[in-house]
């Protein structure tokens, strides 16, 4: 194939004439990738909320924890590892840090002691509805640009996902006893 200029039309592979449009700041290929634009509406999003979150104090696992505990009571500490998707031992030093400033509290698990569970104090309750304004907060800055039923509806679609995986990663299939 010939050499040709940036924006001069080309061949593809499947016959069809493309013409690269030269002001995308990103690759079309790319662009027409769900994943790709998911990975990068993320990373924004998720900037956004580390941001804010960053001005009170507390990183995104500070977060996570206090907004597991709120959202599911006291949790053995490897259960609310695992529900919110940390490693087991990250969780310990994210715990001390939260414990540091009275937010969280670890006791021996009554019904086995070997365990810690983790509650939130009064504290960290008081934290937590704080932090879920600030964080709704830029969540919608973030998805400003679009209109309430967009926003529905990419939430919906995105929940879907995720529960999909969620049930894929928790069948029999995938987790043999």
């Amino acid at each position: 194939m010939a050499a040709t200029r940036d924006d001069a039309p080309t061949d593809r592979p499947d016959g069809t004439l493309h013409t690269p449009d030269s002001s995308a700041l990103r690759p079309p290929t790319l662009l027409a990738l769900p994943s790709y634009l998911a990975g990068h509406v993320a990373r924004i999003g998720h900037r956004a909320l580390v941001e804010a979150l960053k001005e009170h104090g507390l990183r995104l696992p500070h977060f996570a924890i206090l907004a597991g505990l709120g959202d599911f009571g006291p949790l053995a500490q490897h259960e609310l590892a695992d529900r919110l998707g940390l490693n087991r031992s990250h969780l310990v030093g994210y715990l001390d840090e939260v414990e540091q400033q009275d937010l969280v509290r670890r006791d021996r698990d009554p019904g086995d002691r070997r365990r810690q569970r983790v509650a939130l104090t009064a504290a960290g309750e008081k934290r937590l509805k704080d932090l879920k304004k600030v964080a709704d907060h830029s969540q919608t800055d973030f998805l400003d640009g679009l209109s309430d039923t967009e926003r529905e509806t990419l939430i919906t679609l995105m929940r879907r996902i995720v529960a999909m995986d969620d049930r894929a990663a928790n069948s029999p299939a995938k987790n043999p006893r």
